[in-house]
């Protein structure tokens, strides 16, 4: 199983290749430096990966660049500037494709507009495999299950300030710049409303929520229906992401060792509420948001690779069957539940 990494130079993109060695796969490095890629497969442990060059101003270039591939996983951000080209070379050259994205803009448009492009292909294009979206998407699916109708459900990334990349910090910084949406009535529209109060699990007080742009506002109502559906994050995190300036940015470690990726922990909360007040909440929750970004995204090209996912541009949980994926982390210290 032959896997592109695009972005493999970069911290999450060098945990992928990390992770497609750890399994046994085929990583090959994609990038515009020969030079990097060669580093990078050295320091992920993967020295004999095949290495291509490419650049995204050459779209030839780059289909060439995947052809024979079974995957392209694509973890070079911010997405919103880069993430383009990446999906229409996957097409081109007939692999299925997968990203680490977080950014609400830039998920939304890949999951409006690759669809028919992918299909005619005969491959499936999947946004958002990270830590949030992922889990988000897959979560709030199995939660949704719970109840017969859903008027309103909250996605919420309930974790704590901790560590960020520097590749995270500058994603994180343009989400918070460009606003929340939520979904309402059958449409996107920018998010309204102040924030609100929250049950975390493990937590003996409430805890307050800001309205944030999470891959779930995007994802989930194209596998729930629901009458409302709106995203959080902790007002604590929020109020870091305000203050991001380029300056603070630029000044971010761009990789994360393990010491510091190991205090971070996940945690992303969904709570749904049907017509009649009934509830229902689930949540799924891991250490290592980096680390098991790449085994979240490798897992997922892995499935892609094997088969049974329609062709297509599909949110995690139309791709995946949730609970099985949920699941497949448990080695990784996930754990999930529905409540």
């Amino acid at each position: 199983m032959k896997i592109a990494v695009y972005g493999a130079s970069g911290f999450t993109g060098g945990l992928a290749a990390a992770e497609l060695g750890r399994r046994g796969l085929s990583p090959v490095l994609v990038g515009r430096d020969a030079e990097r890629l060669r580093k990078a497969a050295a320091d992920a442990g993967v020295a004999g990966a095949e290495v291509r060059v490419a650049g995204l101003d050459d779209p030839r270039a780059l289909a060439a660049a995947f052809d024979g591939c079974d995957a392209v996983l694509n973890a070079a951000g911010p997405f919103a500037l880069w993430g383009e080209p990446v999906v229409r070379a996957a097409i081109a050259a007939g692999c299925h494709y997968l990203d680490t994205a977080g950014e609400q803009v830039y998920i939304r448009h890949v999951l409006d507009t690759a669809g028919p492009d992918a299909e005619r292909a005969g491959v499936t294009v999947v946004p958002a495999m990270a830590d949030d979206g992922g889990p988000g998407d897959l979560i709030a699916h199995l939660t949704a299950r719970e109840l017969t109708t859903v008027a309103d459900l909250l996605v919420v990334d309930a974790r704590r300030p901790g560590a960020a990349s520097r590749g995270t910090a500058r994603s994180m910084s343009a989400v918070f710049d460009a606003g929340p949406l939520e979904y309402v009535g059958g449409t996107w529209r920018p998010a309204t409303g102040g924030g609100s109060w929250i049950a975390v699990p493990g937590e003996a007080e409430q805890v307050s929520l800001t309205p944030f742009a999470l891959p779930g506002i995007v994802t989930v109502p194209r596998h729930v229906p629901a009458g409302r559906v709106r995203s959080g994050i902790r007002t604590e995190v929020a109020e870091l992401f305000a203050s991001l300036t380029p300056d603070v940015v630029d000044s971010v470690p761009e990789v994360l060792d393990q010491e510091a990726r190991s205090t971070n922990r996940w945690l992303m909360l969904v709570e749904a509420v049907d017509d009649a007040g009934r509830r229902a909440r689930g949540w799924a929750t891991g250490p290592d948001a980096y680390g098991l970004t790449a085994v979240i995204a490798v897992e997922g090209a892995r499935r892609l690779v094997a088969g049974g996912a329609p062709a297509g541009a599909l949110t995690p949980a139309q791709a995946f069957d949730a609970a099985d994926f949920l699941d497949a982390l448990a080695p990784h210290g996930v754990t999930w539940q529905i409540a």
